[in-house]
């Protein structure tokens, strides 16, 4: 009777390293992607646009929360990291309107 106890003991070690072994072997499907490519599989179903995201946070503390949070491993959230410090500034300007009264500053020729 206690061989029978035994085979099973040694049957559920075995099944327990075989479940450890395939987790630790688990792959990081989005290691390698660049940051613009991990911003719109992730973020932007929720953030239209990757600007303000950082809000001037530091590069140490943005990826400690992504990776709290978003990002699937430590160098995701640092390459995402770096991509929303990159683009957190200020809005690009809007391109002056056709009718608008040109600037004092600009040289006129004279009429004739």
């Amino acid at each position: 009777m206690r061989s029978g106890r035994d085979v099973i003991g040694a049957l559920l070690t075995l099944a327990a390293v075989a479940a450890l072994t395939t987790v630790a072997s688990a792959q990081n499907l989005d290691a390698g992607k660049p940051a613009e490519k991990l911003f719109a599989d992730g973020c932007a179903t929720c953030h239209r646009s990757p600007r303000g995201l950082a809000k001037g946070r530091m590069s140490l503390t943005l990826s400690w929360f992504l990776t709290d949070h978003y990002a699937t491993s430590s160098d995701t959230a640092k390459a995402l990291a770096a991509y929303l410090q990159s683009v957190d500034g200020p809005p690009p300007r809007a391109p002056a309107k056709s009718g608008a009264k040109p600037s004092k500053s600009a040289p006129r020729p004279p009429k004739p």
